[in-house]
């Protein structure tokens, strides 16, 4: 083969070594990218809730200071606070009428749900945490999630009189025995406002949209707000700061984690393991690839005795030699190739190997079918037995 077309052949090898790759990897590289796009069009789609958002300073289309400032005009004092410490000598823990606010939940630690719940003023729960409805909320737990715009469908006044009210996307809730259960969404026709009746009424608000300010003009969403801020002495709007590391430390890293991100997460894990199956059935026969330049025989018979003599594998060569021994003298015998692999045709292949041969029944067994080598000379010895053996056969 001349230098020429041995340098062709390699290029041609490697040309479609590299196409193979490239097609393999197109079909793993590809889904993952676009579940990567997709993520973060839905990231930016998403509606902000960071900054000034259900904050009653911010005049911000997210925050709420309009609802606030129509409250204040009404005659009903709206107080802002940074931490739940704060609402204490505000009288929000003694005998008061007052109304606690609670908005961005996901920022109170352990500690201050556990002081919130020891409050004596009613408390208006909007986009709860989980953690926030089990100590706040006692039997009301998150469902699923509801679209759009709703009607009040209950016998609460302040939903009723607001009317239709759009939500957006809002969080929809189980409720317990004897709360009322306004604006249902869903098939199932769960709520997205919920009000525990008692000594200290509390209400769970879905979604934040009807008291911010760039949807007060949507349907009812400026009078549900203020019905429900209304009829109160003051409202004392806690709109947490971040906890600090200290304060942080009793959530877990789960807890900490955004529910968008471990959606994410999940998502690429269920894609990868789906594409890993659809490539498991559709792997095809094996391909023959063209050699870039002639190797012989001889290479690869001592390549591959210099492994064993590596490993040590006498057994393993042993058995190589015999098999292939046996398989080329099966039809000097007269038998079929398929006998050469068969034990039930090793007692007639060794009849015939003495009669022919003229070898004792003994070595002609151990021969084809004895045990493994013990060591190299014994080794050396059987292949020259099953040369001198295919001498004779010839």
């Amino acid at each position: 083969m001349t230098e020429t077309a041995v340098n062709a052949a390699h290029a041609e090898s490697t040309a479609q070594v590299a196409g193979r790759r490239v097609r393999r990897w197109r079909g793993i590289v590809l889904p993952v990218l676009a579940l990567v796009v997709v993520a973060v069009l839905l990231a930016a789609l998403r509606p902000e809730a960071t900054g000034g958002y259900l904050d009653p300073e911010s005049p911000a289309d997210t925050g709420s200071r309009a609802l606030a400032e129509i409250t204040r005009q009404n005659g009903t004092p709206v107080i802002k606070i940074r931490t739940v410490r704060e609402a204490q000598p505000l009288g929000a823990f003694g005998d008061s009428d007052d109304l606690l606010v609670v908005v961005r939940s996901e920022r109170l630690t352990g500690g201050d749900l556990r002081r919130l719940s020891r409050a004596s003023a009613d408390l208006l729960l909007v986009e709860p945490t989980d953690a926030a409805l089990e100590r706040l909320a006692p039997g009301v737990s998150r469902a699923t999630a509801g679209e759009g715009e709703a009607e009040p469908a209950c016998s609460l006044a302040e939903a009723r009189a607001a009317g239709t009210v759009s939500f957006g996307t809002s969080q929809v809730f189980t409720a317990p025995g004897g709360a009322l259960s306004c604006y249902p969404a869903g098939d199932e026709k769960l709520p997205r406002l919920v009000r525990i009746p008692g000594p200290r009424t509390i209400t769970v608000l879905g979604s934040g949209e009807p008291l911010v300010n760039g949807e007060l003009r949507e349907q009812g969403n400026a009078a549900l707000g203020m019905n429900l801020l209304d009829g109160h002495p003051r409202v004392i709007w806690l709109m947490p700061d971040l906890p600090s590391e200290e304060e942080a430390g009793d959530k877990s890293l789960t807890e900490l984690i955004p529910p968008g991100v471990s959606l994410f997460f999940w998502q690429l894990l269920v894609a990868a393991v789906l594409l890993a199956l659809w490539r498991m059935r559709r792997l095809g026969p094996v391909v023959i690839e063209r050699l870039p330049v002639a190797v012989r025989s001889a290479e690869t018979v001592e390549g591959r005795s210099r492994l064993y003599r590596a490993a040590r594998a006498r057994d393993r060569a042993a058995l190589a030699l015999r098999e292939s021994a046996r398989e080329r003298l099966v039809p000097l015998l007269g038998l079929p190739r398929s006998a050469a692999a068969d034990p039930a045709r090793s007692q007639q292949i060794i009849t015939l190997v003495t009669s022919r041969a003229g070898w004792d029944q003994q070595t002609a067994s151990w021969a084809l079918y004895g045990p493994d080598p013990v060591d190299d000379t014994e080794l050396v010895r059987l292949t020259d037995l099953l040369d001198d053996l295919e001498e004779r056969l010839r």
